[in-house]
């Protein structure tokens, strides 16, 4: 049942991204970095913006939410989670995108 509500989610995401998840998937779709990359994936009870199963790398873009106390706290656990199970995950706000995509490329292509 959990699945199929990830699933769902994960779908509208997909569908309605945001405008710094737009312009970074212009940079990564299609093998771009050398690297395959899929948007919105499911891993656990999760959904990951971003991933690249052979890298094992999870990209995250945090909105201004991800500042409250305890959506960090959430982050946290999550991160944790998926680094548990031998994923990498980097994190990049929305701003960090939208001003300066070529510094959020340049350090993805660090972990490809």
């Amino acid at each position: 049942m959990l699945y199929s509500l990830l699933k769902d989610l994960a779908k509208k995401n997909r569908e309605h991204p945001t405008p710094a998840e737009s312009a970074l998937w212009k940079f990564l779709k299609n093998n771009a970095l050398g690297c395959t990359f899929k948007r919105q994936h499911i891993v656990g009870a999760y959904i990951a913006d971003f991933i690249c199963i052979q890298a094992r790398l999870i990209i995250e873009i945090d909105g201004g939410y991800h500042q409250l106390p305890e959506q960090q706290i959430s982050d946290l656990e999550r991160q944790q989670w998926l680094e548990s199970q031998g994923f990498k995950v980097i994190r990049f706000t929305n701003e960090e995108v939208m001003a300066d995509i070529e510094r959020v490329i340049d350090t993805i292509e660090r972990f490809t």
